[in-house]
């Protein structure tokens, strides 16, 4: 599973949004939030953006190299 998947169904379910509810704000399909939060489809920063927006969230990116990986924090925190 993805971080955008996990962090998405996160803040989906603290808003106690549905998908259809997400989809509709963020400007996409249902089906599209649910290949996103399955892990099975990568969004486009742009549809993040969307998404984040419609979550009253922010998007953040941060890079890493693989040897010297940021520590994750717990997005329930």
């Amino acid at each position: 599973m993805s971080d955008a998947a996990d962090l998405v169904r996160f803040w989906r379910r603290q808003r106690s949004m549905s998908q259809a509810r997400l989809a509709e704000l963020a400007g996409t399909g249902q089906a599209a939030i649910s290949r996103i939060e399955s892990g099975r489809d990568q969004p486009t920063l742009a549809l993040l953006e969307r998404i984040a927006s419609a979550l009253d969230c922010r998007l953040g990116i941060t890079f890493t190299s693989d040897a010297e990986a940021a520590p994750r924090s717990d997005p329930a925190g």
